[in-house]
């Protein structure tokens, strides 16, 4: 045989053992590697099925993960079962750790915002009067809502035909605003420039003058204890 035909029978014999290096199964240590990768990376659990045809031809993924399982079982993650899938998670034990609190913001209804206005410069108020005011009916949500929050609760019952119940503002409500107290409780004008208010609230004065009528008028209301009882 000639040299040249050696040469060729050499070369091909190079490109079977090369053809076969390139589809030669990785080790194991390199298969978990390539696992655990790919669990890491993927927001939703994966199944063996797709393991297997992400990595390597002679690669066997559930060998890996079963390794994996034990390996992770003592970590802060670990390896757990998802219907046909597999993803790490968050040990359950420290799962408190996870825990994260959210603060919802609401914005509230054009009826809440003059429920609540009247209720802070009137209060005492009562359904009744919060109506009178407004001009319309208040309904039990919007009540529900503003006690929901914490920022009115029930005041003392008046001593008139059918004992109606008051609201008032809580502690949380003027804590919330900034404010000693509902006497500092500032102008209307000034809420409506700060946009707390959408519109004009009837009946109810916008001048700090006003206001202060009304304050004045609610102190003297807080003085006759005949009209009211605990």
């Amino acid at each position: 045989m000639s040299d040249q035909s050696n040469k060729s029978l050499g070369e091909h014999k190079m490109g079977e053992v090369d053809q076969a290096n390139l589809f030669e199964a990785p080790s194991i240590p390199e298969q978990r590697r390539m696992v655990e990768a790919i669990l890491f990376a993927s927001s939703t659990p994966v199944t063996v099925a797709e393991l297997k045809n992400r990595m390597p031809q002679g690669s066997d993924p559930a060998f890996a993960l079963d390794e994996l399982k034990v390996q992770y079982s003592s970590r802060g993650v670990n390896l757990v079962k998802v219907g046909d899938g597999w993803a790490m998670r968050t040990s359950a034990d420290l799962s408190f750790l996870m825990r994260k609190e959210t603060i919802e913001t609401r914005k509230l209804s054009r009826a809440a915002v003059e429920t609540l206005a009247i209720i802070a410069y009137h209060q005492p108020v009562t359904r009744l009067e919060i109506e009178e005011v407004r001009g319309v009916g208040v309904s039990k949500g919007t009540v529900d809502l503003l006690l929901e929050m914490d920022w009115i609760k029930f005041g003392r019952r008046k001593m008139t035909p059918g004992r109606p119940v008051t609201f008032v503002v809580t502690q949380h409500f003027l804590d919330h605003f900034g404010l000693e107290s509902a006497k500092d409780l500032p102008g209307l004008k000034e809420l409506k420039s700060a946009g707390l208010l959408e519109s004009t609230i009837p009946n109810v004065k916008d001048t700090g003058e006003g206001i202060d009528k009304e304050d004045q008028g609610l102190s003297e209301n807080l003085d006759q204890p005949e009209l009211f009882e605990e």
